[in-house]
């Protein structure tokens, strides 16, 4: 005997690689990758300005499980377009005042590529906050 119900409900898998070919996992999946490697540089060279990275890369894996498990529809408490703009809004504009300090102490070439690095992730985080604007 088939089981009727397993055939029919979408795969957890399915819907993960759904999402992360969207734009919108593409994007989230980009900052993720961009913050580790900004966290690479400043655990390199300036520990100090490393809790910004690892702290949106937390945030970011959490959106993109969210969004890929496709959580946001059973989870109404929560207005999850504005929590998400809220997240890339506010991350940009701090990725934007870090890497402006980085770059204008320019200690080493590790704190130089995490000011760069920071300045496309700042870019990033404004067009994700621009395309996920709630408003629209």
């Amino acid at each position: 005997m088939e089981d009727s119900q397993r055939d029919s409900a979408p795969s957890y898998w399915a819907t993960c690689t759904n999402f992360a070919r969207s734009q919108k996992g593409f994007l989230l999946f980009a900052e993720i990758i961009f913050c580790l490697a900004i966290l690479l540089c400043f655990s390199a060279s300036a520990p100090v300005y490393s809790s910004l990275s690892a702290g949106h890369m937390t945030v970011a894996v959490f959106f993109f499980a969210i969004y890929s498990l496709n959580l946001h529809t059973k989870i109404h408490c929560i207005s999850w377009p504005w929590s998400d703009f809220f997240r890339s809004f506010v991350t940009g504009i701090l990725y934007l005042i870090i890497s402006i300090i980085v770059l204008d102490k320019k200690e080493n070439c590790f704190t130089v590529a995490a000011g760069v690095l920071g300045l496309i992730v700042t870019c990033l985080l404004f067009y994700d906050a621009s395309i996920t604007f709630p408003l629209w």
